[in-house]
């Protein structure tokens, strides 16, 4: 997967603008569903990558296949529930991705072999697909600020402890990196067992 040539950064770049719109969408979305208008009102509520895309993360993702999209804005007191809205909202992106995944891979296996065989262009984009999906998903589930996780683990502490999350932040863009720098190893395996029972069948 760790390729740089020119023929998969081709492949890799449409890939990632749409595996990042379809993380960053569905944010928005649930979060317009739950009553929420600030997502829309940020133009956030769209298909276009261009309003998802973070320039580091981005890059990220094409140098080490994790990395991170715009933070979709949300007012979580417009949600009935602020605390569960905040956490389907959170979920939302990551699970969309393992959906988005999931799906690619009832496509290796319902459409016959010699399909694929036959165009692997298209086998790789979808290998490709199946991959950074899984990878944009679990690494969002971190719980370090700013990922989905965060939001999720703060969603589920009592407020006592929103002071932990808080402090964090100031620290996310150092622990993130020394989480991928250190512990890259154990993310791969992780994506690569998923990717594995994605793909099983094929």
């Amino acid at each position: 997967m760790m390729l740089f040539d020119i023929q998969s950064l081709i492949i890799l770049v449409p890939v990632i603008l749409i595996v990042i719109t379809i993380h960053e969408y569905a944010h928005a979305k649930v979060a317009d569903m739950l009553g929420d208008p600030t997502p829309r009102q940020a133009g956030r509520l769209t298909l276009n990558p261009i309003s998802h895309i973070d320039p580091i993360g981005f890059l990220m993702l094409i140098l080490v296949r994790f990395g991170w999209a715009k933070p979709v804005p949300i007012n979580p007191y417009n949600f009935q529930d602020p605390r569960m809205g905040s956490l389907y909202v959170s979920l939302a992106g990551p699970f969309s991705n393992f959906f988005a995944a999931w799906f690619a891979g009832l496509l290796l296996k319902f459409i016959p072999h010699t399909f694929w065989y036959g165009v692997p262009i298209l086998l790789s984009v979808l290998t490709y697909f199946i991959f950074i999906n899984l990878a944009l998903g679990v690494f969002n589930l971190i719980p370090i600020p700013p990922l989905d996780g965060s939001h999720v683990l703060e969603a589920l502490l009592p407020p006592s402890h929103y002071h932990v999350m808080h402090n964090l932040q100031r620290y996310g863009f150092i622990i993130l990196i020394a989480i991928i720098l250190l512990f890259q190893p154990v993310l791969f395996a992780i994506i690569q067992f998923l990717f594995r029972l994605v793909t099983y069948s094929f």
